[in-house]
């Protein structure tokens, strides 16, 4: 394996630990820790002109964490990918690749190497090599907290057993958490996308009529997934949503106009003003003619 470096000297303050081969023997052969162990972990604070290429990549599963700072990594496919704070990147074993630190603004990264026979399943389960993860504060806050812990446990003994199958469970429930909370994250973030998009829909069809499955094929989900959606979200199904929007239109209509109630409820896809007017009342509180009447402002 080829490991180019462009600064050998190391870096001001900065944290290394590299697992003796025979210790690393005795972790394969340990049933505690052969699934899953760190063989190399540490810190370079403020590390300018860092840089680091494999072509043959590396033997273990590279984990870079960035607490300040900047840099990049470019692997899969000769793609460049900026790493910004607070950002994790991943390099499963056996990729090329290279990596850097901004040159106008270096980065400060913890980082661990990791090897075991379930090291590449987990990071493929929660699809952590996947692009950088973005950490919240309180993921950061445990990073940082478990990373030391971890390494100072390692450096201060480094031959003793019992800490390496301390650090080899922490990580892994550290992992673990990761992935969960960034893969909610994700979908939170999708689950925000879908939502807006069929609000949307609804808005554009305001003046006609739709149903549920009009929503859904529009959406490209099922039904199922669409009322949980919304439920979840907005803590309604998905036509009393629309039909709520409707009469907020309704209630526009009625404060800004001197539309007739028919001639409002069909302006909202609403052909039978009696069976508006009930449902206005349901849902607003009161008739239409008395939501006029009351003093807006």
């Amino acid at each position: 394996m080829t490991d180019i470096s462009l600064k050998p000297d190391g870096f001001d303050k900065q944290k290394l630990f590299v697992l003796p081969d025979f210790m690393m023997n005795e972790l394969q052969e340990n049933p505690l820790t052969n699934s899953f162990y760190i063989s190399d972990i540490g810190c370079f604070p403020r590390a300018k002109y860092h840089y680091r290429e494999r072509p043959q990549g590396c033997d273990s599963h590279i984990l870079m964490y960035c607490v300040q700072g900047e840099g990049w990594m470019e692997s899969h496919h000769n793609k460049l990918i900026q790493i910004k704070s607070r950002q994790l990147a991943v390099i499963p074993a056996g990729t090329p690749h290279r990596y850097g630190a901004s040159d106008e603004n270096s980065w400060t990264i913890y980082w661990m190497h990791l090897k075991g026979t379930h090291a590449a399943a987990l990071i493929q389960t929660y699809a952590m090599d996947v692009e950088p993860l973005t950490f919240t504060l309180n993921l950061h806050t445990q990073w940082i907290e478990d990373f030391e812990r971890c390494y100072t446990l390692l450096s201060d003994k480094p031959y003793a057993m019992r800490n390496h199958i301390y650090v080899s469970q922490c990580i892994r429930h550290l992992i673990s958490h990761v992935g969960l909370s960034t893969m909610n994250s994700e979908q939170d973030k999708k689950n925000e996308r879908y939502l807006e998009q069929a609000i949307r829909y609804m808005t554009d069809q305001i003046n006609s009529s739709i149903s549920l499955p009009d929503v859904a094929k529009h959406m490209g989900l099922s039904k199922q997934h669409l009322i949980y959606l919304f439920n979840q979200e907005t803590g309604v199904p998905p036509i009393e949503f629309y039909l709520r929007l409707k009469m907020q239109r309704a209630s526009q209509l009625l404060a800004l106009t001197d539309l007739h109630i028919k001639e409002i409820a069909s302006a909202i896809g609403m052909q039978d003003p009696y069976y508006f007017s009930r449902l206005f009342k349901k849902i607003m509180g009161c008739s239409p003619t008395q939501y006029r009447s009351t003093p807006k402002g």
